[in-house]
C-alpha cells in the first residue's frame, strides 16, 4: 500500500466533522484518540466510550431507533422516566454496550501490533484486523455487554428490582470499559 496514500486518507479524515448520533465528541475516549491520531502510522475512523441506550428493534439502522443514548451511568429513575415517556408498540431493548475503537493503520504489521497491545496490556479481550484494498483496519473491543427486549406491546415487562439490577450492572460495565481506555491511552 503506497505511503503517500495513506497520510492523504488521514489527512482527510481527521479534518472531518464528528459524524456520530450526538454530534460531540466523546469525552471518555478523546484523549486515547488523540493519542493514536499523533501517530505517524495510525488514525482513528470510529469510537465509542461505551454506552447505555432504549431503541427500538429493528433491521433497518437509522438515528430514529435510537429513543435515548446514554454516555455517562445512568440512575434507576433516569432510566424509569425514560421507560414510562416511550409510547409505541414496538419491541424497545434496552443495550449497555462496550468501548469500541476503529483504527486505520499503515500496514498490516501495525494492526496485528495493535492488536496485540490492546489484548496483553489494556485487556480489549475481542480485537481484529479488518483488510481491504485500501486500508487496514484495526478493530478494538471490549466485551461489557447488556441487551434485553424491556418493552413489549407498549408495556414495560421488567419489574422496578430488576431495573434497580440492570442500571447498577450496566454502570459497572462502563466503568470497566473506561478503565480499559484509560489502561491503553497508558500503553500507547
Amino acid at each position: 500500500m503506497p505511503k503517500d496514500n495513506f497520510n492523504f486518507r488521514k489527512t482527510n479524515q481527521l479534518k472531518k466533522a464528528d459524524k456520530s448520533i450526538r454530534q460531540k465528541w466523546d469525552e471518555k475516549i478523546n484523549k486515547l484518540c488523540e493519542k493514536i491520531n499523533k501517530k505517524d502510522d495510525y488514525y482513528t475512523t470510529s469510537s465509542c466510550s461505551g454506552r447505555i441506550l432504549l431503541l427500538i428493534d429493528s433491521e433497518e439502522k437509522t438515528d430514529k431507533l435510537f429513543l435515548n443514548v446514554w454516555h455517562e451511568k445512568i440512575t434507576f429513575n433516569e432510566l424509569k422516566k425514560a421507560i414510562e415517556l416511550i409510547k409505541t408498540d414496538k419491541t424497545i431493548y434496552f443495550k449497555q454496550d462496550p468501548c469500541i475503537l476503529h483504527i486505520a493503520c499503515r500496514t498490516l504489521e501495525n494492526a496485528q501490533s495493535l492488536c496485540d497491545l490492546a489484548i496483553k496490556k489494556a485487556s480489549w479481550k475481542r480485537c481484529g484486523i479488518i483488510a481491504t484494498r485500501k486500508r487496514f483496519i484495526a478493530e478494538l473491543n471490549s466485551t461489557e455487554k447488556i441487551e434485553f427486549p424491556i418493552i413489549q406491546n407498549g408495556k414495560c415487562i421488567a419489574s422496578d428490582e430488576f431495573l434497580n439490577v440492570v442500571v447498577s450492572e450496566a454502570n459497572k460495565k462502563l466503568e470497566k470499559s473506561w478503565e480499559k481506555i484509560d489502561r491503553l491511552e497508558k500503553e500507547i
